[in-house]
């Protein structure tokens, strides 16, 4: 026999559950337990009759060869249990460490246990009739708060979505699931709502209920679930004398209680927002005394205030002008200032009274004018539950924390903060250790020399994280062996307590709080503490770069930033794109910790390059350049908002320097992807935003494409290998114009030598589509002579598809521009010529006849030497 079976005080999850596995397997015999919840067994009572259910009394006396318990894991006593009997568990609630190794279990955090059974059914193909769809959703919904409660996943609501389609009934789930309290719940819940207490721990608000009741029937998880509705706090305890026992049923709204650990202190269980426990030999007043203690050893919040905050934050005093202000939160972008007097908070600024004071004329007037009074602030340990009722209480975007063992308020804590704190925990994606993966991707002497650099940050109390790129690549498993460290304290100065003990010399920028730290890879001291013998090699950087954490704000549109000390979140705020905001703390405990406060690892899995706020284009326009390039590099896509920002800052590439623009050219020139990136540049209107007549097609991208993979050949004897930049360069303005091209190089601001170079290129492109045949080598020379060999070799590759010209240019690079007569000035001197202009003159000729061959031999050379002579003679 099959047997299914759940737990006592069985809810609308466990009883659906029991019809889920009968729709799997109509052969099993689903056995209610002795006592379900009041609304459930209303439920049973009125359609008990079309539904399969045994009632416990009823199972008959057989052998149970098979059990499968749902939404628990303690398996009841039931007849005809024997020790061969196969036991199978399916429940949503965390593993138990009490599985026994001879079971089988399906078990998965999901809102509900009728959920797991649902997706089955669903692949069985099975289509549950309307009263049965509407249990399995009743099941659904008491166990998710009708899909509302933090534990809900997508995968409940899709379940539920199904039923739906199925019939189920969503006016008799909403009769059951509010069903009113009997005479007896009535009484009990009047004696809790009287005796409740509230109490705060590490932020969190807890009610606590007591209450005594003798001889009531019905479940009393109907009367926790009325009480959070009258006080909304974060964690209840209903704590009821009942019988000689004490029952405690908790519900929690956060992940900062964990209630199922606090009912395993009395012997209870259940999962992380629900559980119960039934305690014996004790009484209320015990109860509730050992659960006060316990709350307090135990409430801990995951994520505290001080962990999201910004330090050193910006705080205004009350007599600051409004116009002062204004122009704070233009450098910053800040939407609000707390508003600070002798250490207290009085109010706090907002931008939208700024603006509106500012639009009546009133800049010359103090902030305390405007400000909205109050005087709200957290602490470093609260939680960020209780940030958020604040916020949500008093309206303010930007509340300051305070330390109460400094009594000073140590950071700010913003709306910004929340969002992305909370998206984080809603993602359900812990913050990962990325300890292993940086162990792996950098050589031992780099990771040993980072440690080194890890433990002088820990002892100066400096924060030290690696940042950018480095840690990206990393995460997306492509990681390098160069990276940026940024300090959140003094940078300068660490590097220089770095050289004094390991040698090497320190040069830093005291504006920027930058400084570059020049190893001494033959210092004693550096190989003692990697451990390296004297002869041994060493692999590392030749200097180590270190940055004091900063913000930066821009004077208008297009500026270069101005810079200030800040924190590491402010630092990361400054970068381009949330993918580059991640940081990897290196420092002590925090070795290996992943730090990702403006949502970073969502975007990389989601494959979306994002901005960071609304005038990251304005301020720096060419990040649009960048935005590209990453996006074709790792295969991902502009984010939809970031596209459209995108767009409308196109035109601000004008007023960017040449030097700047030709910077992002050059890093986008290196990279394997250059055409994809060049066509979808071409795409976004970024190349002619930068200059109208620059554009990408066909011929261009099959230059790009043979620059991309050209050796010149070794006969052409060149004394330098060309530069792929210039050779991208000049291919892209080969087919301009002179003049226009011209414009193209004072906009992008090249160096005289290259602008010559390129320009030559262009010119020749004219004479190489003129020559044929009968072109003699000659005139080809003396058209080739005046450029250098990058610019012959550019343009080579701009005649594709021209033989002859192809032809010509390379027999001058491996022949023709070899080729010199036998005479020289000095022979000509001898002859009694005077030196000047005819020099150049004859000895070209005799060249020209050499390239021409109409001279072959010595004697050939001298006969027409001697008739150039004469001929210079006659006209002297």
């Amino acid at each position: 026999m099959h047997v299914v079976c759940t737990h006592e005080q069985a809810d609308f999850d466990a009883v659906a559950s029991l019809l889920g596995v009968w729709l799997l397997d109509r052969e099993c015999t689903p056995v209610l337990p002795r006592r379900v919840n009041r609304n459930v067994r209303a439920f049973v009572t009125l359609y008990g009759e079309a539904l399969p259910f045994l009632e416990f009394e009823e199972l008959p006396r057989r052998s149970v060869e098979r059990l499968t318990v749902v939404d628990t894991q303690s398996p009841p006593s039931i007849k005809g249990l024997h020790p061969g009997t196969r036991i199978h568990l399916i429940d949503h609630h965390p593993p138990s460490d009490s599985l026994e190794p001879s079971w089988t279990w399906h078990i998965e955090e999901v809102g509900a246990t009728a959920t797991l059974l649902v997706e089955e059914i669903q692949e069985t193909g099975a289509e549950p009739d309307m009263l049965q769809a509407t249990l399995l959703l009743l099941g659904i919904y008491e166990d998710t708060g009708s899909l509302s409660y933090a534990g809900t996943q997508p995968r409940d609501l899709r379940a539920s979505a199904w039923l739906v389609e199925m019939g189920a009934s969503l006016n008799l789930a909403a009769d059951f699931l509010d069903h009113p309290l009997s005479n007896g719940q009535r009484a009990l819940y009047d004696r809790l709502l009287e005796s409740a207490e509230t109490h705060s721990y590490q932020g969190l608000s807890i009610v606590i209920a007591c209450g005594k009741a003798q001889g009531l029937a019905e479940e009393i998880s109907t009367l926790a679930h009325k009480l959070r509705d009258v006080f909304d706090p974060d964690g209840l305890f209903v704590i009821v004398g009942l019988d000689g026992n004490v029952q405690l049923v908790a519900r929690s709204s956060t992940d900062a209680l964990d209630v199922g650990r606090v009912a395993e202190q009395f012997g209870g269980g259940g999962h992380d927002r629900a559980a119960a426990a039934l305690i014996r030999d004790k009484d209320v007043e015990q109860v509730r005394e050992e659960l006060l203690a316990a709350l307090d050893r135990m409430v801990k919040p995951p994520i505290t205030v001080g962990e999201i905050m910004s330090r050193d934050p910006q705080l205004l005093e009350p007599e600051v002008t409004i116009a002062e202000a204004a122009e704070r939160m233009r450098r910053f972008g800040h939407e609000g200032y707390p508003v600070v007097e002798e250490g207290e908070v009085i109010g706090l600024l907002t931008r939208r009274a700024v603006d509106r004071a500012m639009a009546h004329g009133m800049g010359h007037e103090p902030v305390r004018r405007v400000m909205e009074a109050g005087n709200v602030s957290v602490q470093v340990q609260d939680s960020v539950d209780h940030l958020q009722r604040l916020m949500i209480l008093h309206g303010w975007g930007q509340i300051p924390v305070i330390d109460p063992q400094k009594n000073a308020i140590v950071g700010i804590a913003t709306r910004t903060d929340l969002i992305n704190t909370l998206g984080a925990m809603e993602a359900r994606f812990p913050e990962p250790s990325l300890r292993e993966q940086l162990e792996k991707a950098l050589p031992k002497d780099r990771l040993e020399l980072l440690r080194l650099v890890a433990a002088e940050a820990e002892a100066r109390n400096d924060a030290l994280y690696v940042v950018g790129g480095f840690v990206r690549d990393l995460i997306l498993g492509e990681p390098s062996v160069d990276f940026d460290l940024v300090v959140e304290g003094d940078a300068i100065g660490l590097a220089k307590r770095l050289a004094d003990r390991l040698g090497g010399r320190v040069s830093s920028h005291r504006r920027f709080g930058t400084a570059k730290w020049q190893l001494d890879l033959g210092d004693t001291r550096l190989r003692e503490s990697l451990g390296k013998a004297s002869e041994e090699p060493l692999d590392l950087p030749a200097t180590l770069d270190f940055v004091t954490a900063r913000t930066e704000f821009y004077p208008h549109p297009t500026a270069l930033p101005s810079v200030r000390r800040g924190s590491i979140k402010l630092d990361l705020h400054r970068r381009d794109f949330t993918i580059n905001t991640l940081a990897l703390r290196l420092d002590g405990r925090y070795y290996g910790t992943l730090m990702d406060p403006w949502g970073g690892q969502r975007d990389l899995r989601e494959g979306k390059i994002r901005v960071l706020h609304s005038l990251s284009f304005v301020d720096d326009p060419t990040r649009m350049l960048r935005a590209v390039r990453l996006a074709v590099r790792l295969g991902f896509e502009i984010e939809r908002r970031t596209l459209q920002l995108l767009e409308e800052a196109l035109p601000l590439l004008d007023r960017v320097s040449g030097e700047r623009i030709r910077g992002e050219l050059d890093t986008i020139f290196e990279e394997v992807n250059l055409v994809a990136i060049m066509e979808r540049l071409h795409e976004l209107g970024l190349l002619q935003a930068i200059h109208p007549v620059l554009t990408w097609d066909a011929w261009l991208r099959e230059r790009f494409e043979e620059i991309s993979a050209f050796e010149p050949p070794q006969h052409w004897k060149l004394a330098e290998i060309p530069q792929r930049h210039f050779l991208y360069y000049a291919l892209w303005l080969y087919r301009l114009p002179a003049q226009t091209a011209e414009e193209v190089i004072r906009r992008l601001r090249f160096r005289g030598d290259i602008r010559t170079e390129i320009l030559f290129a262009i010119r020749l492109a004219r004479f190489l589509c003129e020559i044929d045949a009968e072109t003699p080598p000659s005139q080809i020379v003396s058209n080739l002579e005046e450029g250098r060999e990058r610019a012959l070799v550019a343009a080579w590759l701009g005649s594709a598809g021209m033989e002859l010209a192809r032809q010509a240019i390379d027999r001058y690079l491996s022949e023709w521009r070899f080729v010199a007569p036998l005479t020289g000035g000095d022979v000509l001197r001898e002859l009694g010529l005077q030196p000047g202009p005819i020099y150049a003159q004859i000895l070209w000729t005799l060249r020209a006849a050499w390239l021409d061959g109409r001279v072959t031999s010595k004697a050939e050379e001298r006969d027409m030497l001697e008739r150039l002579i004469r001929n210079a003679g006659n006209h002297g």
